[in-house]
């Protein structure tokens, strides 16, 4: 019987977490502040609590609910008052700029030198020459201006006039044929057929994923 109470609490407990993170949001995953890194790993731990639970379940279940109505309110609160997001979220910190690096803005940062050069290399800037501006965030992560000689040569340089690119439409994915995406795209399962034809496949089963871009060109990526 406890074993079975475990299961539920933990299912309970899984649920709970999904729904408080789908309220949150991906910033969670993708942009984590200090609130924000602080408020994830205790509501993960509070989840993990829960799970164990079986006397008073629902204590924990509250402490999540709170813990994710402040973060949610907080973000509300940087979107309507502008000025308090330095205060909530931090300011941005230039480490370095043409050419000179701020030792006391990396004191402020928490940031040494080595792990300075770290986020450099990692961001593909093994020669601090290139650099002509580096700033450090508020969610950790540094952003690199590179010198204007350092750039890569875009067709915009050359004056070549390029047509825009746009992302690829998945039309087949693990076997299955995604209609929907294949009419948004103005084709049809009988333009589908013949291309798997002509490409040497019986049926969109052979197919791993299918994409097609927007000059209707299929590209096939076959099951192995």
């Amino acid at each position: 019987m406890e074993i079975l109470k475990v299961c539920l609490t933990s299912l309970f407990s899984a649920a709970a977490l999904f729904l408080i993170a789908k309220i949150l949001g991906h910033k969670q995953m993708s942009q984590l502040d200090f609130f924000d890194y602080i408020t994830g790993i205790t509501i993960g731990s509070i989840a993990a609590e829960m799970a164990t639970e079986l006397e008073r379940p629902l204590h924990p279940l509250i402490a999540m609910i709170i813990y994710g109505f402040v973060a949610v309110g907080l973000t509300v609160m940087t979107n309507k008052l502008p000025r308090m997001r330095k205060y909530i979220n931090g300011t941005p910190t230039i480490i370095m700029h043409n050419g000179k690096i701020y030792k006391e803005n990396m004191k402020k940062a928490k940031m040494d030198l080595s792990e300075f050069m770290v986020m450099c290399r990692q961001q593909g800037f093994f020669d601090l020459e290139d650099i002509q501006t580096a700033v450090f965030e508020y969610n950790g992560k540094l952003s690199i201006l590179s010198k204007s000689s350092k750039r890569p040569v875009t067709p915009e340089d050359m004056s070549i006039t390029v047509k825009q690119a746009h992302i690829s439409t998945e039309v087949i994915m693990d076997g299955q044929v995604l209609d929907g995406n294949l009419k948004r795209m103005g084709l049809d399962l009988i333009w589908l057929d013949k291309q798997l034809k002509e490409k040497g496949y019986k049926s969109a089963n052979e197919i791993f994923l299918g994409v097609v871009n927007d000059e209707n060109t299929l590209t096939l990526y076959g099951i192995k």
